[in-house]
């Protein structure tokens, strides 16, 4: 099965996707049924509060000294107008770029709301699925027609860049991909991109990985400053547990996120949020996140093991980030057991290119999987 692109055509000839739920799109009937995606739904709604939670991706440890102490002292400048040159600047440094290639946002969120906001004359915008549902939604919200280029589940959902179409203008991918926790070769991307096409890859998961040999994130696109159109959203939420404080960036070339910056309200970012930011961009944070990665990457194979030793589950390919997914016939189901049981999962259909017998569940400490996992059994031997 290959991938496939989606859309109908309307009487003028051009694509018309179908609307999700709750997503108006000027123009374009709002569909219903079970048929369309959910895109507004996360897996914050899944973590109902008395339930463990594996569906939620942020990492939860205390927060260290070197973070805890400049997001305290920013308290007491909350009286001035955020200033984002330092948090910029050192961005910029940590990534091998000039300041005019960062854009700071209030969470990665932000960024895809930007770019569908300020690249309103793309053409044909294009997004690979199965993957984060908020830069579909955000391109609907701004009144684009969406085409998805759907990956095979045969494949374990790797990339083939032949797939994307080539009048794609705008292209949207992300690596690693939620909720597929697959890595795409960081030359299977590049390959993407072209002149004319802004290309977008939501490496929002990029500080979760690691691989043996590789000194810092293996194939993220962050300090790559000879692809015509890329731009690279990035988050600190996820190692760093900073959810509720919502800090982002974008990373591309300084006319392009100029563009998008006109875009932007003023001082969308707070000051907490640009002190965690310069914080996290430190030698000595991205050493600590880097030794997170490892740590993660030995927790997520004891995760895989214990999974793959069930009756009838699937893990997709070789998951790469905080997150697996797993294919198991009747998988709503087991999900509303687990809830009963005491655990949140994150259900996979609503998610383009997924369905009910899909899966996602967060990598977490050995002993938390291992009763997890002791549990998942006793249902599915039910």
């Amino acid at each position: 099965m290959p991938a496939q692109l989606t859309g109908a055509p309307a009487a003028s000839g051009e694509a018309v996707p179908p609307a999700p739920p709750g997503v108006p799109v000027p123009g374009v009937p709002v569909a219903a049924g079970p048929a369309e995606p959910d895109l507004g739904h996360h897996g914050d709604a899944e973590a109902t509060p008395g339930l463990v939670d594996l569906a939620v991706n942020v990492r939860r440890a205390p927060m260290p000294d070197w973070l805890a102490e400049p997001l305290v002292a920013a308290l007491g400048e909350l009286a001035a107008y955020p200033d984002p040159g330092p948090a910029r600047a050192a961005v910029a440094a940590r990534h091998g770029r000039p300041p005019e290639e960062v854009l700071l946002t209030a969470g990665a969120a932000e960024g895809f709301v930007l770019i569908a906001r300020a690249l309103r004359d793309a053409r044909r915008p294009v997004v690979v699925h199965p993957q984060f549902t908020e830069p579909e939604a955000a391109l609907r919200a701004a009144g684009h027609a969406v085409d998805r280029v759907l990956l095979d589940p045969a494949d374990d959902f790797r990339l083939d860049p032949a797939r994307v179409p080539a009048d794609a203008d705008l292209v949207l991918v992300g690596n690693p991909t939620n909720p597929t926790s697959v890595l795409h070769p960081a030359g299977a991307l590049a390959a993407l991109a072209r002149p004319g096409r802004v290309l977008v890859v939501d490496e929002a998961f990029a500080d979760t990985t690691a691989a043996s040999g590789v000194d810092g994130e293996p194939e993220s696109l962050a300090a790559r400053r000879d692809l015509p159109g890329l731009v690279v959203v990035r988050s600190l939420t996820k190692t760093w547990g900073l959810a509720g404080l919502r800090v982002g960036y974008l990373l591309g070339e300084a006319p392009l996120l100029a563009r998008l910056a006109a875009a932007q309200p003023l001082w969308a970012v707070s000051t907490p949020a640009l002190a965690a930011a310069t914080a996290c961009a430190s030698p000595v944070a991205v050493a600590a996140e880097r030794a997170v990665a490892v740590e993660l990457a030995a927790h997520r194979e004891h995760l895989v093991a214990r999974l793959s030793g069930l009756p009838g589950v699937r893990v997709v390919g070789r998951p790469a980030s905080a997150f697996v997914l797993v294919h198991r016939p009747g998988a709503a189901v087991v999900r509303e057991r687990l809830r009963e049981r005491g655990w949140a999962v994150r259900r996979g259909d609503t998610f383009p290119g997924l369905g009910p017998d899909w899966l996602r569940i967060a990598v977490r400490d050995p002993a938390t999987t291992d009763a997890f996992v002791d549990v998942l059994a006793e249902i599915l031997e039910a």
